[in-house]
């Protein structure tokens, strides 16, 4: 990883205060409603429409295919319960209960973050680890050997937390500065987008776990597959959501500052879900695989010795991949499909090619810490949510427990993402 040092780069980073109405020309991008078009330099190809409506398509189409299968798979769990011997009364409550207290404690955490963003970060740091190991203590305290197996991985994964959150403390400083400054000034009507988000998820969430309990009442290899199918749906959805949000901040952002006029989160939301919903889709599914692949080879190479300024040198093919994939595929891209209307592809490669473009500053975005942070608070009120229904559980019917613990933490982790 790179050192403490290359933050010297981005100190000269400034975050301006949004800039009050100036007699400037009109913006060149339309914002509103009858002006959703993109400009002429950024009109999208044939084949990057076909994909974005695919993509658009694929969303409300699987939005609708799962929602036929939870109501379809409860009905049924709810007939033949008494017959396979499944008991709602007990299987649902500890599960709804984590989903309403992982959408509490999303609300918790951005209020923290928003009015005191350094001890946010500290305590983020400081919780993940210790909330961790104590979901990991909770399901060996379960009893069998897969139980025990699963809280070995938790426990490890906590103390892995432990050791990263020694190792960038030099760094805390640095990112305490930034997020003082990107939260600073926010779009107007920010909290109300970021409120309707978390309540949106709570809600899909808690619907979704009526159809993992239906399925999970007579707990046939077909029932495997729908939960499977169920939390990928679950963890896509959530994706989408968040990503929706950063282009419309992004949109609502760059409006003030590069035009100096006024454009509130509601308003660019509304005109991002309406224009740029086909790119974010295609950036949510992306991303994440790019993210596994990339860390993967951080790990790999980290443990291996090798230092992090030849972690992608042209000696490892694979190394060398991740390299290249970087440039279709990453979060920062999301910020030119906000501004610039762009293909999701075209704006990532673009924003790298701006970063690598300027002598060090690849670097020195490459080893920002706000992706690390955003990943452990998830982690965090995945957590809470995993001990909150597992206690429960472990109170009430031990057989369930297991099950309903690792769907808590699931669920609780993308509600807050």
């Amino acid at each position: 990883m790179p050192t403490p040092a290359r933050n010297n780069h981005a100190s000269s980073v400034q975050i301006q205060e949004p800039r009050t109405r100036s007699p400037l020309p009109p913006s060149p991008i339309a914002f509103k409603e009858q002006q959703g078009r993109p400009p002429l330099t950024t009109q999208q190809t044939i084949t990057g429409k076909l994909f974005r409506n695919l993509f658009k398509g694929l969303l409300f189409s699987q939005l609708t295919s799962i929602s036929l299968l939870v109501i379809v798979l409860t009905i049924r769990g709810l007939i033949l319960a008494s017959s396979h011997h499944f008991h709602p009364k007990k299987w649902y409550p500890p599960l709804l209960a984590s989903v309403a207290v992982s959408g509490a404690a999303s609300l918790a955490l951005q209020c923290i973050f928003i009015y005191n963003p350094p001890r946010a970060v500290r305590a983020t740091f400081w919780l993940s680890p210790i909330l961790t190991c104590s979901v990991g203590i909770l399901l060996v305290l379960i009893g069998s050997a897969v139980d025990a197996g699963v809280g070995a991985v938790f426990v490890l994964f906590a103390v892995t937390q432990s050791l990263y959150g020694c190792w960038i403390t030099p760094r805390l400083e640095y990112t305490d500065k930034i997020l003082s400054l990107s939260t600073a000034f926010p779009p107007p009507r920010t909290r109300e987008v970021v409120t309707l988000s978390i309540f949106i998820s709570v809600v899909y969430s808690g619907f979704l776990v009526t159809g993992i309990g239906g399925a999970t009442s007579t707990r046939t290899s077909l029932d495997l597959l729908f939960i499977s199918v169920i939390l990928i749906s679950l963890a896509w959805t959530m994706q989408v959501l968040k990503n929706a949000q950063q282009v419309a901040i992004s949109r609502a952002r760059y409006v003030n500052f590069a035009h100096g006029e006024d454009m509130d989160a509601w308003s660019a939301l509304h005109v991002t879900v309406k224009h740029l919903l086909g790119s974010i889709c295609i950036g949510s599914t992306l991303v994440p695989i790019i993210v596994l692949i990339r860390g993967s080879i951080r790990s790999f190479n980290l443990m291996s010795g090798s230092s992090d300024g030849v972690m992608y040198s042209g000696a490892d093919c694979f190394s060398t991949l991740a390299n290249k994939l970087i440039t279709c595929g990453n979060r920062w891209g999301f910020v030119h499909v906000g501004t610039y209307d762009k293909g999701f592809v075209e704006a990532s490669s673009d924003t790298w090619k701006k970063f690598r473009s300027n002598n060090g500053l690849e670097e020195v975005v490459d080893s920002d810490l706000t992706s690390s942070l955003c990943f452990l608070s998830a982690v965090s009120v995945g957590a809470v949510s995993s001990l909150t229904a597992g206690i429960w559980m472990l109170l009430v019917h031990k057989d369930y427990a297991f099950e309903v613990t690792l769907y808590a933490f699931i669920i609780g982790y993308f509600v807050v993402r």
